[in-house]
Formats: structure tokens, sequence, C-alpha cells
């Protein structure tokens, strides 16, 4: 696919950038790599119903849509790869410590500073739209909800970053990996986001129905499930929600 740089939404305010893209997805007024971007979301969310916290006109708040309608839908989860690994390779050209927090919160240290949200529309076997939800937290120095750990790049190197050039640096890399995807290059992309993962191969603590545990990373799965090897020795797999990093 070319690379977009017209097919541009701005808008001041939205509820939610990715019902936006729903909206013009549904009505066909959005061709691929069309992307929406706002200064503002009244009701942003996260993953698995989790509100995205960000000042007004502070940070990059935008969804791109794409119509991967050559990947099977069992498949979805290496669109959340290539959006990390996407995040990690702009902010490690600003900063040191980047990672990804399985399965795609982006980390600097142990401060979130970005967040994805992807939602796919299934046809037959295979995807027919997915929408790349972005939350990156560039400008804003003070966050009011109870988030843990969040941080900005402002916050990270002092400086005050343009919203419109980031969004440009980003979706440069995401086409790039998009292209690779296209081309069928998915183990270099699985490696290059397991390479990338927070606290990959060490020991560290986790928490599964309120228990802790100690464990490292030892994969990901077809599925994009967590791979953890505990101290005697055996693997369990996690789908999303149902283990915990300790911080």
């Amino acid at each position: 696919m070319n690379r977009p740089n017209k097919n541009i939404v701005v808008l001041r305010e939205v509820e939610s950038t990715n019902n936006y893209a729903t909206q013009l997805i549904l009505s066909n007024a959005a061709e691929e790599g069309t992307v929406v971007l706002t200064q503002f979301q009244k009701k942003g969310r996260g993953q698995l119903g989790n509100r995205w916290e960000s000042e007004a006109g502070k940070n990059m708040l935008a969804t791109i849509i794409l119509y991967p309608q050559f990947l099977d839908a069992g498949k979805q989860f290496i669109l959340s790869k290539i959006v990390s690994l996407s995040l990690v390779e702009f902010l490690g050209n600003k900063t040191d410590n980047v990672s990804i927090k399985w399965p795609n919160d982006i980390y600097v240290g142990n401060k979130k500073i970005a967040g994805i949200l992807i939602e796919n529309s299934i046809k037959g076997s295979t995807l027919f739209s997915s929408l790349l939800g972005i939350g990156l937290n560039l400008n804003q120095e003070k966050f009011l909800s109870d988030a843990p750990n969040p941080v900005s790049l402002k916050l990270i190197t002092g400086k005050e970053y343009s919203i419109e050039i980031v969004l440009t640096e980003i979706l440069e890399s995401i086409f790039k990996w998009y292209k690779k995807l296209e081309t069928g290059s998915f183990s270099e992309i699985d490696s290059a986001y397991f390479s990338q993962l927070f606290r990959v191969g060490e020991w560290s603590g986790y928490s599964k129905n309120k228990t802790v545990f100690e464990a490292k990373i030892i994969g990901i799965g077809e599925f994009g499930q967590l791979q953890l090897e505990t101290r005697d020795g055996t693997v369990e797999e996690f789908m999303f929600k149902e283990v915990e990093f300790i911080l």
C-alpha cells in the first residue's frame, strides 16, 4: 500500500477516535491509511474497557484505518506487534529503556508512556478492517487519574513535541512494518516484538487470581498468549488480563 499523507481527519474533540473511524468505514468514507487525529477524547478507551486519560491538546490520540484482508483472523495479534514496534522505534530515538509491556503498553523504564487499542472486523476467515488506536503521552505534565505510573515524553526529555510531526514519524514506521506484514515477514516481526518485551527473560513477580509468583517470559503464543516459566520449570500460557505484572 502507499503511505498516506493526505487522508488525515483532524478533530478538536470526539468521543473516541476508534468510534469515529468505525463510522467512516461503515459509510465507505475511509481509504486504507486514513487517520483520525483529535486533540481530546471525551470517552477515550484502553484495552478491555479501561479509560485513557489525556489532557486536551497535549498528546497524540489517533486511529489508523487498515484493510488487512490478506491476514487470517487468527493472526490478528500481529497487528498489535507492528504498532508496538513502531512506537518503540520512534521513542527509542528520543530516550532510553523503551520496551513493550505485554500485550501492548509501551513503557519507558517502569512507567507507561503509550497504549494501543486495536479493533478488528472479520469477514469469513480473514480480517476485513482494523482500527489501530494509539494514545501517546507527549506534552502532558500532570496526570490526575488513578493510573499508577504514567509518564510523558516531555517529562522525560524536557522538550515540547509537535503532535503532527510525531504522527508523521510514527506513520512512516507503521507502514514500514505493515509492508513487512504484507510480504509475509512474520518471523521477523515476531522476533523483533519478543526482543523488545518488558522484562523479557528476567525473573520477575506476577499475580494470578491474587496469588503472587515468580516467573520469566519465554515466548508469545500464536494468538498473543504470554508464555511464562516458573522456577520449578512449569510453563503456563495466559491470555489478556489473566495475569498481572508486579511493578
